[in-house]
Parts: structure tokens; sequence; C-alpha cells
């Protein structure tokens, strides 16, 4: 460990001038400023890392692109190239910077440390388990679906559907295995990695990190604390792959909506004022910026999964299969999302993992899934309601996102 000199970075500050207590345990006050943008320097060097999550982000479009690649082109979309893709063996990656990263997917699904840790009574290893094996089915359905020949996929019968000029894969349910892989892992990996891990006091004030950061010792060779760094890799999950994607898109999609057109300044303030605060020490306003956070990027998957049921719905009505089976298919991976939250207050998510496997259950249980329409009809409405109740706003308010 070595310790360094705090130098706060002087660039785009907001103006704005807090006065609180410097840590949780004396009297002393600290003012500072918060930048308009997450940049931190220390020493005239940044102190921002989150090339980890950059990694997986990439790691996760790179797989979603093999798979479409493989619709589009009738082509297979081999289930042992893909597996290597998610645990990142064997060099599979056409971005030879990911191969080499260090880093997977595979070990950061459902494992943060809140629900999932066991010494802390948060989760369970057989839940792990079971959701990374869900996964590796979604990686079979698509390598199953893209078999050659390539056969129209149909009730019980997996294969391709087109939509318009495009193709997409299709499991015998009628679920699109992509989306349910890049919706799902965006709940399970990185909504989870963000509140239920580097955002948890479990992990951020675990053994001696909140006396480190006060003093400010640094993490050996590098130019933050392990506080410090643990939210910046939070922030990551969001942010770190630039050009809007996963989360980051869909936060300024639902941020588009008159009902909603707060939540993308909440969600990336309370991200720099976190920061700000843990730099000076200000555990308080840090704690207060985590509630923000929790609750606000809660509503993301929340209202994307009741506009893609509705959006399925009015699909199904014009007897367009395939876009209708995409929409309730992204639906169901925001659904998936849900048991990842983390409300304020509880450490459990606004869904259980129970009340989340039944309104999958619901969602998936007519004959063959997706194609038993006349189910699907009766049953939308319900599960997009139950689902805006929770989070307080209306089915209405919901499916004018777009």
């Amino acid at each position: 460990m070595t310790r360094s000199n705090l130098l706060f970075t002087a660039i785009a500050v907001a103006g704005l001038s807090l006065t609180s207590c410097s840590s949780d345990n004396d009297d002393n006050t600290t003012n500072y400023t918060v930048p308009t943008e997450y940049s931190f320097e220390r020493n005239s060097t940044t102190s921002v890392d989150y090339s980890g999550q950059t990694s997986r982000l990439l790691m996760l479009e790179e797989m979603g692109a093999y798979i479409s690649a493989a619709a589009k082109n009738k082509t297979v979309a081999d289930v042992t190239v893909l597996s290597n893709m998610y645990s990142n063996t064997n060099n599979a990656f056409s971005n030879t910077d990911l191969n080499t990263s260090g880093k997977q997917l595979k070990d950061k699904t459902a494992a943060s440390k809140d629900y999932f840790s066991t010494f802390l009574g948060g989760g369970s290893t057989t839940e792990k388990l079971a959701v990374q094996l869900f996964f590796e089915t979604q990686l079979a359905n698509a390598f199953k679906a893209s078999a050659l020949p390539q056969v129209q996929a149909s009730a019980g019968v997996s294969g391709a559907y087109l939509d318009g000029t495009s193709s997409r894969l299709f499991a015998a349910n009628g679920l699109e295995p992509q989306q349910i892989l890049l919706k799902g892992m965006m709940g399970a990996s990185f909504m989870d990695q963000v509140v239920n891990n580097y955002l948890s006091t479990a992990k951020l004030d675990d053994a001696m990190n909140k006396d480190n950061n006060t003093n400010k010792v640094l993490e050996t060779g590098s130019n933050y604390t392990t506080m410090e760094h643990n939210w910046d890799e939070a922030y990551g999950y969001i942010y770190g792959a630039g050009g809007s994607k996963y989360w980051d898109s869909y936060i300024n999609q639902v941020n588009a909506d008159t009902d909603f057109n707060t939540v993308a300044a909440d969600i990336k303030n309370a991200f720099i004022k976190g920061r700000a605060a843990i730099v000076a020490n200000d555990y308080t306003t840090r704690d207060a910026q985590i509630n923000i956070i929790k609750a606000k990027l809660a509503i993301i998957p929340a209202v994307r999964a009741v506009y893609y049921l509705q959006e399925g719905k009015a699909k199904l009505a014009t007897n367009n299969g395939a876009a209708s089976f995409h929409a309730l298919s992204e639906g169901y991976g925001f659904i998936m999302s849900l048991r990842y939250t983390n409300k304020p207050g509880t450490n459990a998510p606004y869904f259980t993992k129970t009340e989340v496997d039944t309104i999958l259950s619901n969602l998936t249980k007519g004959t063959n899934g997706l194609w038993d329409v006349d189910y699907l009809n009766a049953n939308l409405d319900a599960l997009s309601l139950q689902i805006a109740t929770k989070f307080g706003f209306t089915v209405a308010q919901a499916a004018t996102v777009n």
C-alpha cells in the first residue's frame, strides 16, 4: 500500500458545495465541489478505472452479434464457441483484447456479495449455478435453432422466423435465445453487480476499506483507493462501453418519456455525487446516493418489461409473430432483471425470486409457450399491471416509452 496526497479534480465543477461529516466517526466538516461529469483525478492523473466492466459489456455484445449473424447468414451459432465466450476460454472472441483481458461473464453471473454470498446468507450456490445453467441453455437453444438446413420456426419447433427482411432464431416455445441472453444478463450480471455488489456497503466498507479511504491509502500500483475503485466498477457496468449500450441505452429510452424524464440525470448525478463524497470521506452522502441509484435503476427494467409486453400484444393483433415474439422475449429478459433489483432499506429485490419465476412461468405456460396466442392475449395485460403497480406507474405510461 502507498499513501498519496489527494488532488480532487479541478475540471468541470458543478458549482455545488457540500458541507457534511467527513466520516461516520467524527464531527469535522468538509466542503467539496461535485463535478458535472464523472471525472476524478489524483496528482493530475485519473483515479477512475472500470476497464474490467468495459470488457464484459463488449463480451456480451459480441455474443449477441454472433447469434444475430448466424440467423442472418444462415450459419450455425456454434454452442462451443458461445460457451467459450461465456467463460472466456480458448480465444473465442474476434476482439483479441477480450481474449487476454482475464475477465469473463460467467463468474459474474448471479455473483453479488449481498444476494449470492453464502457467508452473508444472501443467496445460494444452488441458485447461482442454476442461473448460469439457464444462460448456457440459451446458448444451446440458439445452436439448435440455427442448425442447418435452417428450418422455419413453428409451434414446438425451434428454428428461424422471418421478421421483415431479417431473420431471428427462436426456441421451440417461441422465446428468442439471443434476447433472453442479452436482457437477462443485463440483470443477472450487470444489475446484480451494480446494486448488490459494488454499491453494497458490505463490499464498500469491507475490512479496512473505510479507514484506508479516509486516509487515502491506495491500492498497490494504482491511483485509487479500494472504495473509489468499487464505486467506479459499479459505474462501469452502466456507462463503461460508450455509445449508449445496455443499461445506459435503456435509461435514456425511458428518460425520453415525459413521465420518467428525470431518471437519466438522477442516476448519473448520483454516481458523480457519490464518488465525490467518497473522495471527501463523506459516507453519509455516499449512502444516500446508493439509495437513489438503487431506486431509480430498478425503474428501468420495470418500465421496459411492461413496454415490451404491450408491444408484443400489439404485434400479436397484427399477426406479426416474429416481431411479437421478439418483443415478448425482450420483456422476458427485463422481467428476469427484476429479481436483481435492490429496494433501498430492505437489501431485497422489489420482486422476489419466487414472484419473478411465477411471472415468467405465467408468460410462457400457454400451449407451446408463446405460440398460444389466445392465452397471451388474455394474460399480457394482467402481467403488465402486476409489474406497473409494484413501481407506482401505469401500464399506459410505460407503453408510450419508445
